[in-house]
């Protein structure tokens, strides 16, 4: 049997970990965008947009960083429970 290796090629998972980045920003920011419309609720949503903001930007900076697979799945967003 001749085992075999697999080669991670850590720039196009990168370019996957960041598509899955941004799809998971989207979502999370679809209803404050919806709420961010209402005056009465603009400015709660702005801060909660802050809050998301920064969350993916520390997971884009992250991923950036990766020198491995493993570093970059550990910075790529989780699925939701």
């Amino acid at each position: 049997m001749v085992a075999s290796m697999i080669t991670v090629n850590i720039g196009k998972a990168k370019d996957i970990a960041h598509d899955a980045r941004r799809a998971a920003r989207l979502v999370e920011f679809a209803p404050l965008d919806i709420k961010a419309t209402i005056p009465s609720e603009a400015l709660a949503a702005e801060s909660a947009r802050a809050v998301v903001r920064t969350k993916y930007d520390d997971m884009q900076t992250a991923i950036n960083a990766a020198t491995t697979a493993d570093a970059i799945k550990a910075a790529m967003p989780k699925e939701p429970t």
